[in-house]
């Protein structure tokens, strides 16, 4: 790796190893044990409808027909800090942006595999359109732009964005606010923010207020792997079954998502909800962002149907591709072959 490379990405990882102690909405502690096994079982979430298969899962009652009676999930703002619990050690399994589940192998050296998909696409640039009509608007002085920190996959698709309509890095780039994504969403209704670039929900949630996306991940990335269902080797060498289990929720419930959208926004917005007891560790500034954003199921309908493609597919060509772009972009030091983490030869049925 070029000397510039790697001096970009010393603060980048410091800063990422840091995210899990800093941006975690919920710490609620080891879920319950496994009535099969008698071994703890710990899931993790981004706290975003990216994990709308598991909120689904969890209300109708999945893990428990498979036997694995979850007490709660580990809930995180960005997918860095989930990254950061992985290395950590924290977390079993997690629903996860393919991008921070790359960083957490190659930066920080977590022993994990891809055993599924979740959903394709499913993040957007943002705009007051009285301001910024075309991409090339976003050069303008003046001009607030509002994203998450390096690393993040919104970060990696607004690069994407600034190469393809050929702007002017620099401008751009110091335009840049880092913020987490309610805070962007907060900002930008205050009129603190132009632009945000932020994973959905918050799109959808831009666009119900009056904002327009300006671009989004399928124009950006035909095909572009969104988030994944990774598990650590611990658990896939210790319970293959429990793995097994957790592969076969993710596809039921990602079957009924499809079929039954209306049905699964209820359920995701109802999860997605801040306040009461609902998160009682979730530290007071992010609650207190959170809870000024409403998410109702229309909302969450859209960002289900319009914003993400819920699938559980996952195309090792697009994982590979999402690797050697991030090693251009200084998130991990050099490519390696995508089949190390991956592990998706789950059939539909027991043998």
């Amino acid at each position: 790796m070029k000397k510039g490379k790697l001096l970009r990405l010393i603060p980048f990882f410091l800063s990422w190893l840091a995210a899990g102690g800093i941006l975690t909405v919920a710490t609620s502690g080891y879920a319950e044990r496994n009535v099969r096994t008698g071994k703890p079982l710990v899931l993790a979430v981004e706290f975003n409808t990216h994990a709308a298969s598991a909120y689904v899962a969890k209300s109708r009652g999945l893990y428990q027909a498979e036997g694995l009676q979850i007490k709660t999930f580990d809930s995180y703002i960005t997918g860095m800090a989930l990254a950061a619990a992985l290395t950590r050690g924290d977390v079993d399994a997690a629903y996860i942006c393919l991008v921070p589940a790359i960083s957490a192998y190659a930066n920080g050296g977590v022993r994990l595999k891809v055993v599924s998909g979740t959903h394709h696409y499913g993040y957007a640039v943002v705009v007051d359109p009285k301001k910024i009509k075309t991409p090339q608007d976003l050069q303008k002085p003046g001009i607030r732009i509002g994203c998450v920190r390096e690393g993040n996959t919104a970060d990696m698709l607004f690069q994407k964005a600034i190469g393809d309509y050929r702007l002017d890095k620099t401008v751009i780039l110091d335009k840049v606010r880092r913020m987490n994504p309610p805070e962007q969403m907060l900002a930008l209704q205050m009129g603190r923010l132009d632009a945000a670039v932020i994973p959905e929900h918050y799109p959808s949630i831009a666009v119900s207020q009056g904002f327009k996306t300006l671009v989004g991940a399928r124009d950006l990335w035909p095909g572009m792997q969104g988030s994944v269902l990774v598990a650590s080797e611990r658990l896939l060498e210790s319970s293959p079954e429990i793995v097994r289990s957790l592969v076969k929720i993710n596809r039921e419930a990602t079957r009924w998502i499809n079929a039954h959208p209306k049905e699964a926004a209820v359920i995701v917005a109802d999860a997605l909800q801040v306040g009461g007891n609902k998160f009682p560790v979730f530290p007071a500034k992010q609650a207190s962002l959170a809870g000024k954003l409403t998410i109702s199921p229309d909302i969450v309908l859209a960002s289900l149907t319009r914003g993400l493609e819920v699938t559980t597919s996952v195309e090792p060509i697009q994982v590979q591709r999402t690797i050697d772009y991030m090693v251009t972009l200084g998130y991990i030091r050099s490519s390696f072959d995508a089949g190390k983490i991956l592990k998706l030869d789950w059939p539909e049925k027991d043998s």
